[in-house]
């Protein structure tokens, strides 16, 4: 049986923070691959799909202080409460932060802060959709791409962490 094509590409974009790797389906957003994330699969192409164009626009605008929140077609793949984990990140506005316990209250599991921060730690879509904006009672807490390009995305928000 023949598998049917794939429609994902990948796309390479230098930041102030490092390279990221943007991944699409078709016309949606599938992931942002923060430098030193171990990825496998790139597939850059040549002929850059729109939503990759449009995104990295965004994040250029981003990092420059133009924009403080995204518009992009995006797909998060995980479970349920991974997916209900990543729609309230979206809810944490620029410059602001909350704790991994606030977050776990926001999703109904006040006794459950380490499977948010689990879940956060899985969102697919770094920056886009904020897991840089949770951070732990005592301290700034983890971060997939590592703490120095967490404090840069809380710093360039005008957050001291």
């Amino acid at each position: 049986m023949k598998s049917a094509p794939t429609t994902t590409a990948t796309m390479p974009l230098d930041t102030p923070i490092g390279r990221l790797v943007l991944e699409c389906d078709g016309d949606v957003l599938i992931g942002v691959w923060l430098p030193h994330a171990r990825r496998h699969g790139r597939r850059d192409v040549d002929d850059v799909p729109p939503v990759l164009k449009e995104t990295a626009t965004q994040l250029e605008e981003y990092f420059a202080g133009e924009r403080t929140d995204f518009d992009v077609r995006m797909e998060l793949d995980g479970t349920p409460f991974q997916q209900e984990v990543w729609a309230e990140l979206s809810r944490i506005p620029y410059g602001e932060t909350i704790s991994y316990g606030e977050l776990a209250r926001r999703v109904g599991r006040p006794r459950g802060p380490r499977a948010v921060g689990q879940a956060n730690g899985r969102n697919p879509i770094p920056i886009i959709v904020p897991c840089h904006r949770v951070l732990a009672s005592n301290g700034i807490g983890g971060y997939g791409g590592g703490l120095k390009v967490k404090r840069q995305l809380l710093a360039l928000e005008g957050v001291t962490a």
